[in-house]
């Protein structure tokens, strides 16, 4: 796809350094620009003993100043997403204007920062001066929830986007790119400022079902009250009002939605956190769920398949088309869990192509995620079974 910001390209063929720097030539002469700002570069895990040769080579003669990126088994160029393939797919984008700047984190960073201030001293960076971050980590490694509840506090409401590495399966090995360095662990993240901010565009892949209730009790991961009624019983009274049908879509889909900014007047989608049910208890009528949920905390129960996928999806991209109607976007970063794809949808291809659909046409690079990063409100979360999608955008 040849767009005058940006331009991305796949790789499925043998490894030859020859013919992939004649590659990365071919590439950047097609973008029709005077300097790249940023490249996107997502490999396949049998590609990983060439990574720092592959790394050099791209640089230099796709003449890249910036470049990111991760391990994956599979990787999204433009509308197509190869799920089970070998080789990699490259972005490059021209962002005038911008200031971009990446960093490399590990685990004895995470731990080091006991305050939201480690991370804005560690980097230089205030929360002022990002509009947001595009972070790639390595999930085997580094505790990617200690990280994400001290860089909120730091960089919030400030979107991050992103996803967790793959490797191969029952692998646990991964590796995230930062120019010519290939690292095991840890994360890179890339502050987006000057004139070029992050829009963010998560689908968590469900619909609401029922009404929004309000939690009136809960103790750790368990909601135990509902509306002053046992937690157990508003589920059940929910799943009996919907039509056998919807009962049907419904049994074995079923999950938890939960406000993060309780201030907004009514709730929407995308203002709800969605986190897995992981059990029920009638004897005590509680609920276990993959979340700290609180008391007081606005709680609706949500439908995940490929139909909810593709209707959320699809509102998210329509509420982002009128968000973004009169601004210029120069491109995008796509991370979409292993999950979804054919394996979701019975089909290839499904969460790019409706993104091109609404947004389109857009130069999309992106890959395949062992977990999702985007916002939920005014922080940022952790996903699964999510599309999270990193737009370019002028300020």
């Amino acid at each position: 796809m040849e767009l005058a910001h940006g331009i991305s390209g796949t790789w499925d063929q043998e490894y030859d350094e020859g013919q992939i720097a004649a590659w990365a030539a071919q590439l950047r002469r097609k973008l029709q620009a005077p300097q790249v700002t940023l490249g996107l570069l997502f490999i396949t895990p049998d590609y990983l003993s060439r990574a720092e040769s592959l790394l050099e080579l791209l640089r230099l003669h796709a003449r890249i100043p910036l470049l990111v990126g991760c391990t994956s088994q599979g990787i999204i160029q433009g509308d197509k997403e190869i799920e089970e393939t070998s080789g990699f797919v490259l972005g490059l984008y021209y962002l005038p204007g911008a200031r971009l700047q990446g960093f490399h984190f590990t685990q004895a960073d995470v731990e080091q920062a006991q305050t939201s201030a480690y991370w804005t001293e560690r980097t230089g960076i205030s929360a002022e001066a990002s509009h947001g971050w595009l972070v790639f980590l390595d999930p085997f490694h580094l505790d990617s929830e200690s990280w994400l509840e001290k860089w909120n506090q730091a960089y919030g409401p400030k979107p991050v986007v992103g996803g967790l590495a793959v490797g191969l399966p029952r692998v646990p090995e991964t590796a995230v790119f930062l120019d010519g360095e290939v690292y095991p662990e840890g994360l890179v993240a890339v502050s987006f400022g000057g004139e070029v901010r992050l829009h963010a565009v998560v689908s968590q892949g469900c619909i609401p079902i029922g009404e929004t209730w309000t939690i009136t009790r809960a103790d750790q991961n368990l909601i135990r009250m509902i509306g002053n009624r046992q937690a157990y019983q508003v589920l059940k009274d929910t799943f009996n009002h919907l039509t056998p049908e919807d009962q049907k879509k419904t049994k074995g889909n079923l999950l938890v939605g939960l406000v993060i900014n309780e201030y907004l007047e009514d709730y929407q989608r995308g203002d709800f956190l969605i986190r897995n049910l992981l059990g029920t208890d009638p004897a005590t009528g509680s609920l276990a769920v993959g979340a700290w949920p609180r008391t007081g905390q606005t709680v609706q129960f949500q439908r995940r398949d490929a139909a909810a996928a593709t209707e959320d999806l699809s509102l998210m991209l329509q509420k982002a088309q009128e968000q973004l109607a009169d601004k210029t976007i120069y491109g995008g970063c796509l991370c979409v869990c292993s999950g979804r794809g054919w394996r979701m949808f019975g089909e290839s291809s499904h969460d790019a192509r409706l993104v091109q659909h609404h947004l389109g046409p857009v130069t999309l690079t992106g890959f395949f995620c062992n977990g999702e990063i985007g916002p939920v409100g005014d922080r940022s979360f952790i996903h699964g079974f999510t599309s999270s999608l990193a737009l370019f955008v002028k300020t």
